[in-house]
């Protein structure tokens, strides 16, 4: 048996954690893995791969990133986000599975978001024998309790606040974080909450510049004289729109600055001496925590068992602390999306960190 492996869309820690997980499977049942490198772009002919034995595999575990690195663009790309679905051209699918099939894949696991599994389902559809494994540090497909990256990019935030405390306490500051989360704003409940913030911005609930200033007023009359405002890049104010940073192909766009347009607004109404502190793709680098390590080898483990059975068209799912499966097509159907009214969301109103409504 060869079975095949890709990864797509962005970087994200605990990929080679899923590598791990497929090759120590695989070599039990005595199946030999190719991993095509580039996502989907690898399997244009005449393939572009490497063998994946568990020499290969040694100790990936705790690497970042991905060793057979990925691609978010490409002429495979059928969906951004929410965005709308586009087709992969019948030419471009003739030439992928040609390559599979003079390489002898016999089926093919692919790593990724929601994109990335979307263009997994047209392969399933193609009839090709296809598993997807769920991927994205925003934690936003709704079929999966859990994404391994999300843990990891959540203690990078909690990480920066502990840091940015110390600076905000010593000159009596407000800072502003700005944190990954185009539709769902769980990296910024989970990381603000976390890590002690004072205010959370998220896209699933509109925020009134006013109250927040107001937040800070209050802190300023108890004596408390520095503030931590965690913001998500797709929050947006009552009745306003995102905070745009570019345009890209496709007719998508690049969110961005949302951090620094809250900064110089609550600096304006409070008279506070305010900075912002974007963490980017901090958030998606360096070394998986050991959750996302264990999480991402399960689910690696758990793609090949669904291969042995010949579950296809089915991707990986963690619910209730257990590792099963669900339809692609379910999978990529709706996005998760923070609940307002949610338990996490009253924990957090509860110790007092506001949500700007």
């Amino acid at each position: 048996m060869r079975i095949g492996l890709l990864n797509g869309g962005g970087d994200c820690p605990g990929l080679n954690a899923v590598t791990h997980g497929v090759v120590g499977a695989a070599t039990r049942l005595g199946w030999e893995v190719i991993g095509f490198r580039d996502g989907y772009e690898g399997l244009l002919p005449p393939g572009d791969y490497k063998i994946l034995n568990p020499e290969k595999a040694r100790g990936i575990i705790r690497q970042g990133g991905t060793i057979l690195g990925t691609t978010n663009h490409g002429h495979f790309s059928s969906k951004h986000g929410s965005g709308d679905v586009a087709k992969v051209p019948a030419e471009l699918m003739r030439q992928a599975k040609s390559t599979l099939k003079n390489l002898g894949i016999e089926a093919l696991i692919c790593v990724g978001g929601d994109g990335t599994l979307t263009t997994a389902l047209q392969f399933a559809e193609e009839g090709v024998p296809v598993i997807g494994v769920p991927k994205t540090i925003d934690n936003d497909l709704k079929a999966t309790a859990m994404t391994f990256g999300f843990d990891s990019a959540t203690q990078v935030v909690v990480d920066a606040l502990d840091r940015l405390n110390t600076t905000a306490s010593s000159h009596k500051r407000a800072m502003v974080v700005e944190v990954m989360g185009r539709h769902a704003g769980w990296i910024a409940l989970y990381g603000g909450l976390g890590g002690g913030a004072n205010v959370i911005l998220i896209p699933e609930i509109p925020y009134d510049i006013r109250k927040i200033a107001q937040v800070i007023r209050d802190r300023e009359a108890d004596g408390l004289h520095s503030s931590l405002i965690v913001v998500a890049e797709g929050a947006a104010p009552a009745g306003g729109t995102q905070t745009v940073e570019a345009a890209v192909a496709g007719g998508e766009y690049r969110l961005g600055g949302v951090g620094e347009r809250v900064a110089a607004d609550l600096e304006r109404l409070t008279g506070k001496e305010t900075r912002t502190c974007t963490l980017g793709h901090l958030q998606r680098g360096g070394s998986p925590t050991s959750f996302d390590r264990m999480l991402g080898t399960r689910f690696g483990v758990h793609a090949v068992k669904l291969i042995e059975r010949g579950e296809f068209g089915r991707m990986v799912s963690y619910q209730r602390y257990h590792v099963g499966s669900v339809l692609i097509a379910e999978a990529v159907s709706q996005l998760n999306l923070v609940d307002p009214e949610g338990e996490v969301v009253e924990t957090a109103r509860c110790v007092g960190i506001s949500f700007g409504d």
